[in-house]
């Protein structure tokens, strides 16, 4: 399958190529079929009343009040249409928002004009991106400057792409080819040119793929370097919380509130850390804003999410 159509071919709708792309058309025939049916059926009483009922300037209209069943029809009839509509939209919509438990990360950095792709195993991309069939995807998503809009047609995914915080999509692959990725949000004069394409691989590919990274070394390795070297070991497990088994635990702040501790907590403890104080913890860490890129902050957020395996001592005495 190519990412681009031959001259010559057209294509009504975009290929359904994630398990989410069925349930998204099912829901837009369903809303274009109501639409249609009630066009016609308006227009079409228009013209019949029209001519049925035209009349001459001497004539005098009618006044009589209209039936209850008919007051009731018209009003309980389009109100379970719009329910159905309303749960229908509602149930996708938390499932898109609600990847799976299992679903593989991939990090996305998006800035004028092209989409920086890197894999936890440490394999980078730009303006592509790889991903195995059946299997789901998280993208974890972030800008470097203006607002951008990661969007695949055949997956029906589209998300906007933020400055200064994580958003995230995901999605699960159905069949082998290749697909259009495009920049939905204006994004500055070469937005045009803010494409790329998703490679869909049976999963031995992909992991062939993986494997021909020059590096060697994964996303963790590069963050526990750069953790080392901003000096965070120093801290964390003695003066400052431990980072080990902290990611998806609960965190208690300092205001006595409670926390899921993900990436966008990572993140933003690292670059504000006075925004959310743990508890029983002074405020000695510095921030980290203008130090470190996104390529950094996600290696470092990854190297953090490793350490979720044990869990190291408190410290007795904390400041």
């Amino acid at each position: 399958m190519e990412p681009h159509l031959a001259a010559g071919q057209f294509q009504l709708f975009p290929d359904q190529a994630s398990t989410f792309a069925a349930h998204v058309d099912a829901l837009f025939f369903f809303l274009l079929a109501i639409t249609a049916f009630f066009s016609i059926l308006i227009a079409g009483l228009i013209i019949y009343f029209s001519i049925r009922y035209r009349r001459s300037a001497s004539s005098v209209p009618h006044t009589h009040g209209e039936p209850a069943w008919l007051e009731l029809t018209w009003t309980i009839i389009p109100f379970c249409i719009t329910m159905v509509i309303f749960v229908w939209g509602a149930r996708l919509f938390a499932l898109a928002f609600h990847p799976p438990a299992d679903a593989m990360n991939i990090y996305v950095v998006g800035k004028q004009w092209m989409w920086k792709v890197q894999h936890p195993q440490g394999r980078r991309e730009i303006n592509d991106l790889h991903v195995p069939s059946g299997r789901a995807v998280r993208l974890i998503m972030t800008s470097q400057d203006v607002i951008h809009d990661f969007y695949i047609p055949a997956f029906r995914v589209k998300q906007d792409v933020l400055p200064g915080r994580y958003t995230s999509e995901w999605f699960e692959p159905t069949q082998p080819g290749e697909y259009h990725l495009f920049c939905a949000q204006y994004c500055g004069t070469s937005h045009a040119d803010m494409i790329g394409t998703v490679f869909v691989l049976e999963p031995s590919k992909y992991a062939a793929w993986l494997a021909e990274s020059s590096t060697g070394k994964s996303m963790g390795d590069t963050g526990e370097t750069l953790y080392r070297q901003f000096g965070c070991n120093a801290c964390h497990g003695t003066r400052a919380p431990t980072l080990a088994g902290l990611f998806r635990s609960t965190v208690k702040l300092e205001n006595g509130q409670t926390v899921l501790a993900d990436e966008s907590y990572l993140r933003e403890s690292i670059l504000a850390p006075r925004a959310k104080i743990v508890s029983g913890y002074s405020t000695i860490m510095p921030t980290y804003k203008g130090q470190i890129n996104e390529e950094q902050l996600s290696q470092i957020i990854e190297y953090i999410k490793s350490l979720r395996d044990f869990r190291a001592p408190e410290p007795e005495n904390k400041p």
